[in-house]
């Protein structure tokens, strides 16, 4: 007898355990359409090709120890033939050499067996053998509180176990793994995604692939991608609602109220997917359509919510369908890639409701990863709300505006712009600008008034250890002995003027002793009396000599009183000064 094996039959493995129990007995013959189907497989690193091609080498040494002669023939396919390979022209090279050899054509491939029936060819059909996601063997690694299992070649199989946040990695063997064992248990995980109509392959490429097999998320790593293979599995330890993470009913009016753009944000492991997927679940017993866009489609969300891959590869692509579908929310499940933020964004401002899912090691960096991806003023259009997770945790929510400001820490009206106001959700309390300063975005931290003040308490007792400190807003006054407002300040100005720009404060150093009221020293120009004011600028003050009232000014941005002699408080002051009284000054505003 003649035997035609087709790709299916090899890549199954099902053909050389016919040739092992004696099912079949004769020549094989294999088409080199097979060998050039596997061979390209191979090339673009998808298991399936090394796994075929495996299978090829184990049927001819097979053969050879019974006695079977094995042939290869046919034609190898044209780029014509590759082309149109999804419309069967491989197929057919591979039922030709049948027809030629008059052989009988062995395949697990239920339309190519109609099909050579059909032409009058006779054929095996091998049912592929069924494998239940159950019973594949990576399950066995699992107990209930396994969240995943890492397996290496040449190293003992690893889990991580306890509860999010509490997670210990836990040697499950001492024997280490082969890399034998490795391909079959991956081979396995292929065969039972391949069948299941609740799994799927997600994405195959060169030395990856990434499995969904039920609720395990299975990424299968080999070179050349990775030095040795490694399959790690991830599992949800638990299908968590929303009230479970304590959100209060504030934020739970602000998600149904209306579509929101919101960013769920967290380190890696933190949950952040499991809260997207109970997001979801409540947005969906409030009335509102959710679909989920995701690359694999691993979230845990309940049966009437469709979950969308990349249509051809393109998220793209996906989001032009599903504003046709026009769901009330979309969650994307995880934005990553600037192309990612960009969907994210044009669906946004179609008016979708998004939520979307990205890492970060703190709230304020997920709106960052925007910066540059998103128009600086387009961003709290596209996401408004920003929730941050930690150890399965909901630890920060922010709220963000957008105004136009003079930002904190600046005084000039002139400098007015565009600032967006990062909020604590709960507090209402300013936490970060973000807003443009000459080419440069800048995100500014806004320190709380206990923070800033301990701040400046720091740099003050640097030269003096007598002071007094009042804030108010960004501004403050530092009260310190007479004697040592000149070392405060510094040579022309320079110390203090530093402690403001480090801090971004504005600061007046005012003497403390008599209480608003001290000596000042006066000098003379050619047509003025000029009174030192250092300290008080912008502030003012009462001249006095002795306990006689003189006039009142205005201590200039320079820290001093100009004052023309042949003026009236010229003249007092000249009379004051001659007859030896002290000059003082009295702040009254």
């Amino acid at each position: 007898m003649k035997y035609v094996v087709d790709t299916s039959v090899v890549i199954s493995g099902r053909f050389s355990k016919m040739l092992e129990s004696g099912e079949v007995k004769g020549t094989i013959i294999i088409p080199e359409a097979v060998i050039a189907e596997l061979e390209a497989q191979a090339n673009f690193g998808k298991m399936s090709g090394f796994q075929g091609l495996n299978e090829v080498e184990k049927i001819i040494k097979l053969a050879k120890e019974r006695g079977f002669e094995v042939i290869f023939a046919g034609k190898r396919p044209t780029l014509e033939h590759i082309r149109l390979a999804r419309g069967g022209e491989i197929d057919n090279l591979i039922r030709e050499v049948a027809d030629e050899f008059n052989a009988i054509l062995v395949t697990s491939d239920r339309v190519q067996h109609l099909v050579a029936k059909a032409k009058g060819i006779e054929t095996i059909y091998v049912r592929p053998k069924i494998i239940k996601p159950e019973d594949t063997r990576i399950m066995s690694f699992f107990t209930p509180d396994t969240a995943s299992v890492h397996l290496r070649e040449g190293v003992p199989p690893y889990a991580k176990k306890g509860k999010i946040g509490d997670l210990k990695l836990v040697k499950l063997d001492n024997r280490p793994m082969s890399y034998e064992e490795l391909n079959t248990i991956a081979n396995e995980i292929l065969e039972a995604a391949r069948q299941d109509e609740d799994s799927s392959v997600e994405i195959e490429r060169r030395g990856a692939t990434v499995v969904q097999l039920r609720e395990l998320r299975i990424a299968i790593a080999e070179r050349p991608f990775a030095d040795r293979m490694e399959i790690t599995a991830v599992r949800p330890i638990a299908r968590v609602s929303i009230d479970e993470y304590g959100v209060s009913e504030e934020l739970k009016r602000r998600i149904v109220e209306r579509q929101r753009g919101i960013l769920i944000a967290g380190p890696p492991g933190a949950g952040k997917s499991t809260f997207a997927a109970s997001v979801a679940n409540f947005l969906l017993e409030n009335g509102y359509v959710v679909k989920t866009m995701e690359s694999p489609r691993d979230l845990m969300v309940s049966d009437e919510i469709t979950q969308y891959a990349p249509l051809e590869g393109d998220m793209s692509l996906t989001s032009d369908i599903l504003l046709l579908v026009r769901p009330d929310y979309t969650i994307y499940d995880e934005l990553r890639r600037t192309s990612d933020f960009q969907v994210f964004a044009d669906m946004r401002l179609a008016g979708v409701g998004m939520i979307g899912v990205t890492h970060a090691t703190r709230a304020v960096d997920a709106i960052q990863r925007m910066i540059g991806r998103v128009e600086l003023g387009m961003i709290p259009q596209v996401v408004d709300t920003v929730v941050f997770i930690e150890s399965g945790k909901i630890v920060k929510v922010y709220e963000l505006n957008f105004t136009v400001k003079v930002p904190t820490g600046m005084f000039e009206a002139d400098l007015a712009r565009p600032v967006i106001e990062v909020r604590d959700f709960e507090t209402k309390k300013l936490e970060f600008e973000i807003y443009t300063y000459g080419e440069q975005v800048v995100v500014m931290p806004i320190e709380s008034d206990e923070k800033l003040k301990a701040a400046l308490e720091e740099k003050i007792s640097r030269y003096v250890d007598d002071y007094e400190i009042e804030l108010v807003g960004r501004k403050a006054v530092v009260k310190v002995p007479e004697r040592m407002v000149s070392t405060l300040i510094g040579r022309k100005g320079r110390r203090i003027r530093n402690i403001e720009e480090e801090l971004q404060l504005s600061i007046d150093v005012v003497p403390k002793e008599f209480d608003g009221e001290f000596e000042a020293e006066v000098e003379e120009t050619g047509k003025h009396y000029v009174i030192q004011a250092k300290g008080l600028e912008g502030r003012t003050v009462d001249v006095y000599a002795g306990d006689e009232y003189l006039f009142s000014a205005l201590v200039s941005r320079k820290g001093w009183i100009r004052i023309r002699k042949d003026k009236e408080g010229g003249k007092n002051l000249r009379l004051a000064l001659a007859r030896g009284l002290p000059v003082r000054l009295r702040v009254v505003g």
